[in-house]
């Protein structure tokens, strides 16, 4: 049977600190108590979702009235130039792990928040690398069939800060398989240092927040020329930040309860320690008028918000 708890705060299990209870919560640590899960919710007839390392998620402020399913798979092997590694490991984790036995490569990913398949299920990315770089096969569960498939990169259509789990969430990521470069001695901790370094000082680091809230859009030409002379880079896909997008609006700083938009890096809402689920939703629609209003352009949301 089912070991099931019952009404289970929401807010520490996430990067952000923010929402109400879980009406019934279970943690997986194997692919069986996934399944498990999965029947046990279908069987009661009550709605159910999937979470892990708790990044780029906004809880409601009344938690979820179902069951929330925590993926707590940490099992992971390291064959020759291949890793296997289970969907609920934190990425940061297995980088240093990999950058132990000179396997690396995907430095630039150090210090990007949330476990391994919360990462792949949004492509996640940083300084040009983006994680759909080093996926050989991805392993997944289907919640509707209970088949467990094996995909291939082309199969997962990666694109920026998306893929074909996060457009089909009927399909679990249950672990997935990198082939990584072999390093020199020292050299993947160097890079991993120096990267999440560079993101102390671009982003934040170890604050309450769910990461970059919206993604970088694409925009019109004279927008992105805008960008380009003022920054002296090129707008990689055509995209400018949304954090250059919001400070240009006029919203830096800006705050609405407990939440505000970073004085250091504005497309981070942050918690500042009283925050409401409602307060960040409300900062974030006034951003958003704010942009369209502004640039014309709108703004979409990466963190993703659950009631």
């Amino acid at each position: 049977m089912l070991q099931v708890q019952e009404n289970v705060p929401l807010a520490p299990l996430t990067t952000f600190q923010v929402g109400g209870n879980a009406r019934y919560f279970f943690e997986a640590t194997t692919d069986s108590d996934i399944h498990r899960a999965v029947m046990w919710a279908q069987e009661q007839g009550v709605p159910f979702v999937v979470i892990a390392g708790g990044s780029n998620i906004l809880w409601s402020d009344a938690g979820f009235d179902g069951l929330v399913v925590r993926i707590c798979t940490m099992d992971y092997a390291f064959d020759k130039g291949v890793l296997h590694v289970g969907a609920g490991c934190d990425l940061l984790t297995i980088i240093r792990l990999a950058a132990e036995r000179r396997l690396g490569g995907w430095e630039k990913l150090a210090g990007i928040p949330g476990s391994v398949g919360g990462a792949i299920r949004g492509n996640a990315g940083a300084f040009g690398s983006e994680i759909k770089d080093f996926i050989t096969t991805i392993e997944a569960f289907n919640v509707r069939t209970h088949e467990t498939k094996t995909f291939l990169p082309p199969e997962a259509a990666f694109a920026y800060r998306n893929s074909y789990f996060k457009a089909h969430p009927e399909w679990i990521i249950l672990r997935a398989s990198f082939v990584l470069n072999v390093i020199g001695a020292g050299e993947g901790e160097s890079l991993i240092t120096n990267t999440i370094a560079e993101r102390e000082r671009r982003h934040l680091q170890n604050v309450k927040a769910a990461g970059s809230y919206f993604m970088n859009p694409v925009a019109p030409d004279a927008i992105r020329r805008q960008f380009e002379e003022e920054k002296k880079v090129t707008a990689r896909e055509g995209r400018v930040p949304a954090g250059w997008l919001i400070e240009k609006a006029g919203m830096k700083g800006q705050t609405v309860g407990g939440a505000q938009a970073s004085e250091q890096h504005p497309n981070y809402i942050i918690n500042t320690g009283t925050a409401a689920a409602a307060d960040v939703l409300a900062l974030a629609d006034k951003i958003k008028s704010a942009v369209k209003e502004q640039f014309g352009v709108t703004l979409q949301e990466e963190a993703v918000y659950l009631s």
